[in-house]
């Protein structure tokens, strides 16, 4: 007779932090992040809520690891791959059009629930939690910002961005208006409001014929 396998412990274990993950993000958009707690996360994954203790102090460093394995999953739609296997903006030649994809993309994420409720969550909370916020600026954010500032340097390079710009300045003149229509919910964020961004911060950073 063969010898039984024993139990993968560490599949079982990835397919619980999955499981686990997935739920502290349903529930976020669901019934909100005050609504959510551990023992709902711990039911709606179907572990026990010391299995959540055992990895993470709180829901909010749960929802962290949750969004920034999102996030990760979203750059992988929008971005490709470079040598290193990391994903980054898109470098085809045409400026404009690479970063309204990206802009859009940023777009449509954060009008999903799915992702729209954590992020607003993990931006309120990181407010209160000095610590967590330095952890969503360094693990989320930050690496984010970075795909600009390559990008804008490698148009740079090519001679299509003026010298004189700062690409981390620049990447905030992109970035930051929609950030705050959207955390204002001052007008609806859409494609083509995006695309307004693009070409206004384009016309401001481009090297002029």
């Amino acid at each position: 007779m063969a010898a039984q396998k024993s139990p993968d412990s560490s599949r079982r274990s990835d397919r619980s932090r999955r499981a686990i993950c997935d739920a502290a993000l349903a529930l976020v958009g669901e019934v909100g992040y005050a609504r959510t707690t551990i023992e709902g996360i711990a039911a709606r994954a179907g572990v026990g809520k010391q299995t959540i203790y055992r990895w993470w102090p709180s829901k909010a460093a749960v929802l962290l690891e949750a969004f920034l394995a999102e996030s990760a999953r979203r750059s992988q739609e929008v971005g490709e791959a470079g040598e290193d296997g990391a994903y980054g903006i898109p470098d085809t030649g045409d400026l404009a059009a690479d970063l309204r994809l990206v802009l859009r993309t940023t777009v449509d994420g954060l009008n999903d629930p799915v992702s729209a409720a954590p992020t607003r969550a993990l931006a309120a909370e990181g407010i209160i939690d000095p610590a967590l916020g330095a952890q969503f600026v360094e693990n989320l954010l930050e690496p984010q910002l970075q795909l600009y500032v390559t990008r804008l340097r490698a148009a740079q390079e090519a001679g299509q961005v003026r010298a004189d710009i700062d690409p981390r300045i620049a990447l905030e003149l992109l970035i930051a208006p929609l950030t705050h229509r959207w955390l204002l919910r001052t007008h609806p964020l859409t494609h083509a409001y995006a695309d307004q961004v693009v070409d206004l911060t384009l016309r401001g950073i481009l090297v002029q014929p």
